[in-house]
């Protein structure tokens, strides 16, 4: 029984479609709820038709991958806005018990995240007080963990007391409380998994730092996960939205008995060591995580690897990192003088020229593709050597989808060298899809379209709603111009965007079906 069924964070393309592009690259059935089900950002979708769904879609499944953020709270912005208790979310959880004594042959791979506080004012995804009081209360937060840690400034004390004062009380009980009641619910998961209803658990740090409540929780989790002795299947990392692409590859790698090595290669020498924005370790440690949980290794040589992946590293970490809102110019100092992109390039080449798969994570920057790289490749014709690319938002987000892509395309493609199956189409879809989507859109056309069209049209970066359609229609319009300019060794006459969407109705993410003409 290979068939896969997939529960997602929420109806985003990056969580609701790319493991089921990865999948249709594998060649493997997975199941997913129509979208209707999945509720559509702060509305929660219905999880008690969504347990019935689940009920129904694992009778005669070997797999299911779970979201426990959607299965309990109805998505990723309703687990940070929900009213419930204790006893409601333990009640739902209690549908996966279900689910296994009706199949006991189901392995269960579930993940549930550590709730964010970002360090900014903005009720987009948060609570409404989070508009005034956000910034606030990640400080606070941060401070408190600091003290309890190692202690604080007679600066940092200060501003710690301030804030006490500063911030309402009825604000703090709300958040507190909150992540209390999701606290809790990890440690159910973990549980859970101690019991063997889980087979596997990720509990990953949604936009996390060194600092702060997501820390502290952390600990918590990991002292629990110690004594339970479950180091081999509960792994805690930073990490959100390609949670379901890991899975799916640890789930690959079970089902075809594989055991990928990978050899890792930095462009910069100091990237290895920089802790990237949003995440709280040092890049290597979040790449042993996250190929770890993909089911794969890290090898020692290129020469032992079923696939190399070429990593473009920040050379410098947190705040100082750069984004895709940067100009050039605009960087760190560090990107001028410890970040070799020509050397970089030519080590692409070069292993590509002695057979070796690539994939490339574009992790240097934040929010987009690192622009200086990506030109550079392209302009030396190089594109065609990767089989798998990723390039958005965190670090993590881009790890968790290249890394899982290129497991799967290295499967076959040491098929292929033995004469078997070849590179799908779907593969390769995907691919381009990542190239056009954290490329082309993050990097050049979302900024371009916000800046200099969004308002003539009637909209703003953070509610597209009333134009969207028009706003649709220019961003198909400036994606296809891009995939014409730069990705000319693709045959781009061949790359068809349809059904360009802004899903949240927001600047932020798009979503397209991008296919291939024969």
């Amino acid at each position: 029984m290979d068939r896969i069924v997939y529960l997602p964070l929420d109806e985003r393309p990056c969580n609701a479609k790319f493991p089921l592009q990865i999948a249709a690259a594998a060649d493997i059935e997975m199941a997913a709820p129509p979208p209707a089900l999945l509720g559509r950002k702060k509305q929660p979708a219905d999880t008690a038709r969504i347990a019935d769904w689940l009920q129904e879609q694992t009778s005669g499944s070997g797999y299911l991958i779970v979201s426990l953020d959607m299965l309990v709270y109805g998505g990723i912005v309703p687990s940070r806005l929900h009213y419930l208790s204790i006893e409601d979310c333990r009640s739902r959880l209690q549908t996966l018990a279900q689910l296994k004594k009706a199949n006991p042959k189901l392995r269960i791979y579930a993940f549930n995240l550590i709730m964010r506080a970002p360090a900014y004012n903005s009720s987009d995804e948060e609570p409404d007080y989070y508009a005034d009081y956000g910034a606030q209360l990640s400080m606070f937060g941060r401070l408190q963990d600091k003290q309890a840690r190692e202690g604080l400034t007679e600066s940092e004390r200060m501003k710690w007391e301030q804030l006490s004062l500063e911030l309402p009380e009825a604000v703090q009980q709300d958040f507190i409380g909150r992540r209390r009641i999701n606290s809790a619910v990890n440690e159910l998961a973990v549980e859970l998994t101690a019991n063997e209803t889980i087979d596997f658990l990720i509990i990953p740090l949604d936009d996390n730092a060194k600092y702060g409540y997501s820390s502290s929780e952390q600990r918590k989790l990991l002292a629990s996960v110690q004594d339970k002795q479950l180091f081999d299947r509960v792994h805690i990392y930073p990490g959100a939205d390609e949670v379901g692409n890991t899975l799916f590859a640890r789930v690959f790698c079970e089902i075809r008995w594989y055991q990928p090595d990978i050899f890792i290669r930095h462009s910069s020498a100091s990237g290895p060591f920089a802790i990237p924005k949003y995440e709280d370790r040092s890049l290597a440690e979040s790449l042993k995580c996250q190929i770890t949980a993909a089911g794969g290794y890290i090898a020692d040589h290129a020469s032992d690897a079923d696939f190399v992946l070429m990593i473009n590293s920040p050379p410098v970490g947190q705040y100082d990192m750069a984004e895709t809102t940067d100009s050039f110019e605009q960087r760190h100092a560090s990107y001028f003088s410890e970040i070799n992109y020509r050397e970089f390039a030519h080590a692409i080449r070069r292993y590509a020229d002695k057979g070796y798969m690539l994939a490339l994570a574009d992790v240097a920057t934040c929010n987009g593709a690192d622009e200086p790289l990506m030109k550079l490749l392209s302009g030396m014709g190089l594109l065609s050597s990767l089989s798998a690319y990723a390039g958005w938002n965190t670090s993590g987000n881009s790890l968790g989808t290249v890394i899982p892509h290129a497991i799967v395309e290295s499967y076959f493609h040491k098929k292929e060298k033995k004469g078997g199956s070849v590179r799908s189409r779907n593969s390769e879809a995907f691919y381009l899809s990542r190239l056009v989507e954290d490329w082309g859109y993050q990097a050049i056309v979302r900024m371009d379209v916000a800046y200099r069209h969004i308002e003539k049209l009637g909209g703003n970066y953070f509610d597209v709603a009333a134009i969207h359609d028009q706003a649709a229609a220019l961003i198909q319009d400036k994606l296809q111009a891009f995939i014409d300019e730069f990705l000319k060794e693709l045959d781009p006459g061949r790359i068809r965007l349809e059904n360009v969407i802004l899903p949240w109705k927001r600047m932020f993410e798009v979503g397209f079906d991008l296919h291939l003409e024969a």
